[in-house]
């Protein structure tokens, strides 16, 4: 190249557009439970790099459908100490109704020894009384004794088809309900009949008094599914009173709410699940034609506060859901939401009948509709002033209200 001019040395300056706002994730904290299945606290934030920085942006301008869970599982170790209990002693009556009690005692899961009760005093225990039937006395013989838990029961309520539905709310529960549950009413065909096919009116019902017994064994059904739900003040409690599991042929219980999820078949009488929140779907799945268990469950009030104040939970076949309102002054970082739960035989649909959240290029006040299908965890975004219908795979939704 020697006879060709050789041009100057220099730099060329290159101005590429920034990269898109990103989710950064920071490592989760520390996990909620010292022991057994917890949950760590891990920051989500929105930032873009700039001039080789870090810049953080508000969370509007990072994809909403992508943001990371705030929460994620952990487990540290599993727990040392648990409840153990003896078997339970013979029925208190030789005919009638009784009770049978048993002892309990705390177990150390390294020696599996009995250890000082202090050590399983954060642990919730299951019941040590319960009720039993020996068979009619005999001056009764002839007469349908009432018997205990054992008797098949019916649902406490039963969802009617939306059409036939009429509007009122339920007075247990206090909270909104445009088409409440009714109470399940009793087949034609006398006494019998009803105790044969109370079987057919477990699987798929929503149950919402605030304590009950629920038979599934002997249900047709491979797969039986059942729901509890109570107001959000609550949580909910189920101790399995019997179980007929076979777990070597591979049937099971599976436990799922909004805070947590427990499967089991060994042992299942030792054991009592805490929902954590308000709802608890429990479902069975059996192999041998009888098989199942009886689960008795209770409320109460929660212990930690797992929802803000303008949430809200909605039961029934059908009601209509108003954004919550929040003045420009009071506007913070808590997302009101609605949660909706039906009868795991049923579905949810929800149509916008009017939406006005602003132009949909303004990202000063950003307005959007989120809402989730809880049994698949898939989120749809829906923002500016466009009217849509949602349908969801399972039996409860979410929907938030962003600004």
């Amino acid at each position: 190249c020697q006879p060709v001019p050789k041009p100057e040395s220099r730099v060329k300056v290159c101005d590429l557009n920034p990269c898109p706002p990103r989710w950064k994730v920071t490592p989760a904290g520390p996990c909620s439970s010292s022991c057994g299945l917890g949950l760590a606290v891990q920051l989500v934030t929105c930032v873009q790099t700039l001039h080789g920085q870090e810049v953080l942006q508000e969370e509007h301008l990072c994809p909403v459908a992508e943001k990371p869970l705030t929460s994620v599982p952990c487990v540290i170790r599993t727990c040392s100490y648990e409840w153990s209990f003896s078997e339970w002693s013979e029925c208190s009556a030789s005919c009638g109704n009784g009770i049978q009690t048993r002892q309990d005692f705390c177990l150390s899961s390294l020696t599996h020894k009995p250890v000082n009760p202090l050590f399983c005093r954060h642990f919730p225990k299951a019941i040590v009384v319960r009720g039993c039937s020996a068979g009619p006395c005999p001056e009764q013989e002839g007469t349908q004794s009432p018997g205990a838990e054992l008797q098949p029961v019916t649902p406490a309520t039963h969802l009617p088809t939306a059409a036939a539905a009429p509007e009122h709310g339920h007075k247990d529960l206090d909270v909104p309900l445009s088409a409440g549950p009714w109470e399940q009413t009793k087949p034609s065909g006398g006494e019998e009949d009803t105790a044969k096919r109370s079987f057919l009116y477990v699987c798929g019902n929503l149950f919402l008094n605030a304590t009950g017994i629920i038979n599934m064994t002997g249900v047709e059904s491979r797969d039986c599914t059942v729901a509890i739900g109570r107001p959000l003040r609550e949580e909910i409690s189920v101790t399995i009173l019997e179980s007929s599991l076979n777990c070597s042929a591979g049937e099971v219980l599976l436990f799922f709410g909004r805070m947590m999820w427990r499967t089991g078949c060994r042992k299942l009488p030792l054991s009592l699940i805490n929902s954590r929140t308000n709802t608890l779907i429990v479902k069975q799945r059996v192999v041998l034609p009888g098989n199942g268990v009886i689960l008795q469950y209770n409320s109460r009030t929660a212990t930690k506060k797992y929802y803000q104040d303008c949430d809200q939970q909605l039961f029934g076949p059908q009601g209509e859901i108003v954004n919550p309102v929040q003045l420009p002054a009071e506007r913070q970082e808590v997302v009101c939401r609605t949660f909706i739960t039906v009868a795991p035989r049923q579905r949810i649909s929800i149509r916008a009948l009017n939406t006005d959240l602003g132009p949909e290029g303004n990202h000063t006040h950003f307005n959007y509709i989120l809402v989730r299908d809880v049994s698949t965890m898939k989120t749809v975004v829906f923002h500016g002033k466009q009217q849509f219908l949602w349908q969801s795979t399972g039996s409860q939704a979410e929907i938030e209200f962003h600004e």
